[in-house]
């Protein structure tokens, strides 16, 4: 030891680079033990050779110092520094992979939620400090996060002395604010987002103002699920597209306008990928029994409501849901030099932040590469704009099947430029783009664990389409347009696209098959001639039998007879007001609502002394107050709100296709 510390300088130099590598050395070791599952064998062939450089350095070191060769010794530590600066920067770059992974991966136990404070532009107060003593308007709903709690700790953290005004919905809110019966109402912050698309409430990004924002995070439900399932074996994804005014996705709250079900079958590389309808008419798991509703409204409680909902109706498992931001998707195409397709048609639609004028998007038709904000318009698009564009670029006809087409034509050329990924700055900001535009319920090590898949894919891939290597099936859900009153909910008249028995479970069917559940017969018939294409089978698209729905009737000017039959095979407990002794002059529940949602109805008769005026003030309705409609006509398109579901858009959409 005294031969070895007899040159002081060159000691101290020797032990500082001694304990950089051994720094070096062990960050690296570390690293490689975060890639659980990748290249096992690999990384401890590595980690065995790092330990013997290591030890074989040292031991060098320790013997030039010892003879004190000063040449030899500066090689060696040079070496040192040279191979403790590489094993640093791989240290960092495989964290930097494995910290954007942990950030995607939503397993942590907390959701983000935002609430803002909305008023008129009009309105001089740009603060807190200007709202005086207004009333301010709250979700009714205690249990709701952004309409009733943060409001109130935004009360009691301020020390605001406002009274609040229950509301039992968003659109009663706005409805109310636009009237000019309140000033100041609680929103969720990207609330011209989520309403902005209505008739009605376009307006809304230029007529309102945001006084004042907080957020909460809320710790999450614990839930059951079942997606401690290896990537090894079959499985099914829910990408789920988020609206947003700006990047990142940490409000909880989104339109769940963009669904895809992806089920993939990695023995075999087999996939089959399904876009829903935004509009579909389906059963909502979170809502009161399950009522039907607009698909797109699930997403207002939470992926959690969106995932178990797509399960119930296509009666099939989804282990895996990933959330998207349209934001991200506009950088991360950038990122990557764009993305290559074959565009139909010319087509013009808003930018990424929902602009039109100097900020339209126009796509010409044909093959060519799409920058980020043309591959968002041409994934958005779903019908022309004739009022936005000129003839040249709304001559074509589309419908929410063909954007669903477009999405997965997105997707799938997105995964062809990850192919020819191998630029480290590119890299780097693909990362970025996706830890902040991203998250999904798998866990750091599923997520790490796809890279078998991928390096799988790789191999077999000779330069070819990833379509065709995944062995794509194209999935349809086939149905037909209703306008149904949202009776229960908001009682507006919706417009619904109600599905076909038959297609969900065709649809239903192929998944279960992709997952090895089920073995499905298939027609083995085939011809094929010059004059007759072949055209793909698309499985779901030409199924048109079953469909449950049955709308209640206008029964003015009907007997009473007619009312108790209809309303006797349907379940529906019918109530008479007043002395009346011939046809029905009004009913309580309008015609057009779903017969599911109605318990009750009253009808009053012609020769009635009873007024049936309408109150000026509407009422709430349950199964013991349904007495109290019988003044609503079936002519009204607006009902009272009978057990609403606070914070669930109404909307009069017109027909996607």
């Amino acid at each position: 030891m005294k031969k070895l510390t007899r040159h002081k300088l060159a000691f101290t130099i020797a032990l500082i680079i001694t304990l950089i590598l051994l720094g070096g050395t062990g960050y690296l070791l570390y690293s490689l033990s975060l890639l659980t599952g990748i290249e096992n064998i690999l990384r401890i062939i590595v980690s065995i050779v790092l330990v013997i450089i290591f030890i074989v350095l040292l031991l060098l070191g320790i013997r030039f110092l010892n003879k004190y060769k000063k040449a030899k010794l500066a090689i060696v530590l040079i070496i040192m520094l040279i191979f403790a600066g590489t094993e640093i920067f791989a240290s960092y770059m495989i964290g930097t992979v494995y910290g954007t992974i942990k950030k995607v991966s939503h397993n942590d136990e907390y959701t983000t939620h935002s609430a803002s404070l909305i008023t008129l532009k009009t309105n001089k107060a740009e603060s807190l400090d200007d709202i005086d003593d207004d009333k301010l308007g709250v979700l009714a709903d205690e249990t709701s996060i952004e309409g009733s709690i943060i409001p109130k700790e935004v009360i009691n953290k301020k020390s605001l002395n406002n009274k609040t005004e229950n509301y039992d919905s968003y659109i009663s809110m706005i409805d109310a604010l636009k009237a000019g019966d309140i000033n100041y109402i609680f929103l969720p912050t990207n609330y011209t987002i989520m309403f902005g698309s209505m008739e009605g409430y376009e307006d809304l990004s230029t007529t309102t103002k945001v006084i004042y924002t907080q957020t909460k995070k809320v710790k999450k439900e614990k839930q059951d699920t079942n997606n401690t399932k290896p990537i090894t074996e079959p499985f099914t994804v829910l990408l789920m597209g988020v609206d947003s005014e700006s990047e990142g996705i940490g409000n909880s709250s989104f339109n769940g306008d963009s669904l895809m079900v992806i089920t993939f079958n990695p023995k075999n590389l087999t996939t089959t990928i399904l876009s829903i309808p935004r509009d579909s008419y389906v059963p909502i798991a979170c809502f009161p029994n399950q009522r039907k509703n607009k698909i797109t409204h699930a997403a207002w409680k939470g992926e959690e409501c969106m995932q178990k909902t797509i399960e119930n109706f296509l009666d099939i498992d989804i282990d895996y849901y990933v959330k998207i931001n349209f934001k991200g998707v506009v950088q991360l195409v950038d990122t990557l030099g764009g993305v290559d397709i074959d565009v139909p048609y010319n087509l013009c639609e808003q930018n990424s932040n929902r602009q039109w004028g100097k900020n339209t998007v126009y796509i010409e038709q044909g093959k060519q590469t799409l920058n980020g904000e043309q591959a968002l318009a041409f994934s958005r698009n779903r019908h022309p704009n004739p009022s936005m564009c000129s003839s040249k670029w709304t001559s074509y006809t589309s419908n929410d099947f063909i954007r669903g087409q477009h999405q997965q034509e997105v997707v799938m050329a997105l995964l062809n430029k990850f192919k020819s990924v191998n630029n480290l700055n590119t890299v780097q900001k693909l990362l970025d783009t996706i830890s902040n535009n991203m998250n999904t319920n798998m866990s750091t090590a599923q997520i790490l664990s796809l890279y078998n898949v991928f390096k799988d894919i790789s191999t077999k891939n000779k330069g070819g389409d990833m379509a065709d290597l995944l062995g794509m099936q194209r999935l349809y859900l086939n149905g037909h347009d209703a306008r149904i009153i949202d009776y229960g909910g908001t009682n507006l008249s919706l417009y619904n696209y109600v599905l076909y028995d038959s297609s969900i479970k065709a649809v239903s069917n192929a998944m279960k098959e992709n997952l090895g559940e089920k073995t499905v017969k298939h027609p083995k018939k085939f011809s094929f001639n010059i004059n007759n294409p072949y055209e793909e089978i698309i499985i779901g698209k030409n199924e048109t039998s079953g469909d449950s729905l049955t709308l209640l009737p206008s029964f003015i000017g009907k007997s009473l007879s007619y009312v108790n039959s209809f309303c006797g095979s349907n379940g529906i407990k019918v109530n008479v007001k007043g002395s009346g002794t011939g046809n029905v002059i009004s009913q309580s529940v309008p015609a057009g609502a779903n017969v599911e949602d109605v318990k009750s109805i009253t009808v009053t008769l012609s020769g009635s002394t009873v007024n049936t005026q309408k109150p000026n003030k509407p009422t709430t309705n349950d199964d013991d107050k349904n007495d109290k409609e019988d003044d609503k006509t079936d002519t009204d398109v607006k009902e009272p709100e009978p057990d609403p579901l606070p914070g669930t858009p109404g909307d009069t959409d017109q027909p996607q296709n």
